[in-house]
């Protein structure tokens, strides 16, 4: 009897050793869920799944939504989580209010979630509150980027002048911030006066048709922000279309292949670069550890810098690492 209890006892011992083997040497299986189809998020595919190979990661990537927005992003969402088999998720919250609600389903029910690029509330997760259940935010500090812009259009129009903001989103922190960045970095302008702040819900054409607008009531517009891709590359396209470019001068974030081609040739002025493609791999790291042995990032925030293309280093070859990719 005692021989079949400790024969019994040593099996035991033997299969619980096993599992924590399998456990440790488990493939871990994580989710990037994108905002939109776009350079940006291409680019930040390619950094993560750069880091996952290094990693022996799996990395499963969500379906590119065509349109920017929760009706989008959500169903996807929860597709994903429903498959059973991921470990984590990181994704870029289309609205800082409306994701809180399913990531937080998704957090509950187990996965851990990184948000990158955009946040959900006041992007503060070390705070007590339905908000700070994320690991960590990963993304550019958007305010300190568009005070940069606004800094760097002041120069370009000479302190003064009129000046437009062509936004996208009006409940989308990475433009939110952009948008508030941009506008205190002018109060060092006295004689800069913003005569609009248009959104056009992440729709080129729509961007276009606005600054046309603009233009239409402000002939002497001097300059215009375009806070993102699809803003950016319509406002550029108006200006372009009006017969005015150089005399109003374009500033624009995301350094699409389009951007850096349009700065090339005169079209637009200066074009902020993010660093997506470390976003992605910081994600893809930080998960990884968190995962492995419980690590942490600090105050839950990494911040990558940025870097702003001008005709003056466009060409440059240190430059080129921070054209996004399609």
């Amino acid at each position: 009897m005692k021989k079949t209890f400790i024969g019994l006892l040593v099996i035991s011992l033997i299969l619980v050793a096993a599992q924590g083997a399998f456990a440790a040497d488990k493939t871990i299986k994580m989710a990037f869920m994108p905002g939109i189809a776009d350079p940006f998020y291409f680019t930040m595919e390619k950094g993560a799944q750069a880091k996952a190979k290094e990693l022996g990661v799996e990395l499963i990537v969500g379906e590119y939504p065509k349109a920017w927005g929760p009706e989008s992003q959500v169903p996807i969402l929860e597709a994903l989580a429903a498959r059973g088999d991921i470990d984590l998720i990181f994704t870029a919250p289309t609205s800082t209010e409306a994701l809180i609600p399913v990531l937080k389903k998704i957090h509950d029910g187990g996965i851990p979630i990184i948000t990158v690029d955009t946040y959900i509330g006041d992007g503060d997760y070390t705070t007590q509150s339905n908000y700070s259940f994320p690991l960590a935010f990963i993304g550019t500090d958007n305010y300190l980027g568009g005070k940069v812009v606004a800094e760097s259009l002041a120069k370009l129009i000479g302190g003064k002048g009129k000046v437009m903001i062509q936004n996208t989103n009006p409940d989308v922190s990475s433009v939110v911030g952009r948008g508030k960045g941009f506008m205190d970095g002018i109060k060092g302008s006295p004689g800069i006066k913003l005569v609009a702040h248009e959104y056009c819900l992440d729709n080129q054409e729509k961007a276009q048709a606005q600054v046309g607008a603009v233009l239409q009531k402000n002939q002497d517009l001097a300059g215009v922000f375009g806070v993102n891709v699809f803003s950016a590359q319509g406002a550029y396209r108006a200006i372009v279309n009006a017969g005015l470019t150089g005399a109003v001068k374009i500033a624009t974030w995301d350094a699409t292949e389009d951007l850096i081609n349009a700065l090339k040739k005169g079209e637009v002025d200066l074009v902020l670069a993010q660093k997506p493609a470390e976003i992605g791999s910081l994600a893809v790291e930080w998960g990884y550890k968190y995962l492995k042995d419980g690590t942490k990032i600090p105050d839950k925030k990494l911040v990558p810098g940025f870097f702003v293309f001008t005709k003056d280093n466009v060409n440059d070859p240190d430059a080129q690492q921070y054209i996004y990719s399609k």
